[in-house]
């Protein structure tokens, strides 16, 4: 997928590894902060993200 850049006329292309390296690391950082946000014990923490825990029918108690 070709990316273009609004102000250059230049078009920059990412090969097929380097889109997989960027999802799976994305990926890895979206499930730590889950992680961490759902099974913290620091309060603050389970507080902020309580709701939205709820919401997405992910248990937290």
């Amino acid at each position: 997928m070709p990316i273009i850049s609004t102000s250059h006329s230049t078009v920059t292309s990412s090969s097929l590894s380097q889109r997989i390296a960027v999802a799976v690391g994305a990926s890895l950082l979206g499930l730590c902060l889950v992680y961490f946000a759902g099974f913290s014990h620091i309060e603050a923490v389970h507080n902020a993200a309580h709701d939205t825990r709820h919401s997405a029918a992910f248990p937290c108690h």
